[in-house]
């Protein structure tokens, strides 16, 4: 038998935060931290929702200690807030989890599409600025959750908001090889810098949320929905099995700096383990390159 939720650590004294905690493979993961003893932050764009939750998950879970804390990644000036607001010394793990996929083209707060937006500067930054707290906190970690749908598409280095042509997609694909770029050069800024910080990626496979009909309500396309429910069903595996890849790579004691994990079974579900990923996203050039323009296009500089 793979590894499961049981088999987290203790994780009382410790702190987390995890953006789109609401609902889906977030909630589950953040639950599931929280049942071990964390203090766990959900970080969501909706006050109702996100309280809603963390009232849930304390309901569920008695013994948990989780708050709600507004955080909207379409907006770098909530980012900050949030990074100014938080409170506490420590910060032990952050879960870079919310996303949005194949969205209708629509723009960020900050004039950003959308996905590339949220799923990649809104984290870059939130990261960025929640940063000197990771580093004053041993055995501190990052995990962003990226997806197998990474493979669709590189990122255009020369048209990083899909200006030229879009195609929802292929937005996608490139906001989640960000992701991942994102990690194999933050993991070697740590490295060279000598901290213990972590910082890996995952993927839940496929799994039954939420995230896949998003795009297709936005726009009324009632039996796309319908289509993308039954099919969930069929094949997607549960959120809290989804949310498994996350909980190995935030809490397994063998997680390697720039790894990559998802499900083992063809990477759509089953028993967390070392997944596959495109080899553009472990192109030094490349996440040197996108770096640079995140902290460019966030204002957001690192200091390590």
């Amino acid at each position: 038998m793979g590894w499961t939720a049981n088999d987290i650590p203790d994780q009382t004294g410790r702190t987390a935060v995890v953006t789109g905690a609401n609902s889906g493979i977030g909630y589950c993961a953040a639950k599931e931290l929280a049942r071990r003893g964390a203090l766990v932050v959900l970080a969501c764009r909706s006050e109702e929702r996100g309280q809603a939750a963390a009232d849930r998950l304390v309901a569920e879970v008695p013994e948990a200690r989780a708050l709600f804390q507004r955080l909207d990644l379409g907006d770098l000036g909530s980012v900050r807030a949030f990074a100014e607001e938080f409170d506490g010394d420590r910060l032990d793990l952050l879960v870079n989890n919310a996303g949005v996929m194949a969205l209708p083209y629509t723009q960020t707060a900050d004039g950003f599409e959308t996905q590339f937006g949220v799923n990649h500067l809104g984290h870059f930054a939130l990261t960025g600025l929640l940063m000197p707290k990771l580093l004053a906190t041993p055995g501190a970690r990052v995990v962003s959750v990226s997806s197998g749908m990474h493979a669709v598409a590189n990122v255009d280095l020369g048209d990083l908001n899909s200006e030229r042509r879009y195609r929802r997609w292929i937005a996608y694909g490139r906001s989640k090889s960000a992701n991942l770029l994102f990690i194999h050069e933050l993991a070697r800024q740590l490295e060279a810098s000598g901290s213990d910080v972590v910082a890996a990626a995952a993927h839940p496979g496929y799994a039954e949320t939420n995230l896949q009909t998003a795009g297709a309500r936005m726009e009324g396309r009632k039996r796309i929905e319908r289509v993308i429910h039954v099919g969930n069903r069929i094949v997607g595996q549960s959120p809290e099995a989804g949310a498994l890849p996350t909980l190995y790579a935030a809490t397994a004691p063998d997680v390697a700096p720039d790894s990559f994990t998802g499900p083992q079974f063809l990477g759509w579900r089953g028993a967390p383990r070392r997944s596959w990923r495109a080899s553009w996203t472990k192109d030094d050039r490349a996440g040197e390159l996108l770096w640079t323009a995140s902290e460019q296009l966030t204002g957001v500089g690192y200091k390590f």
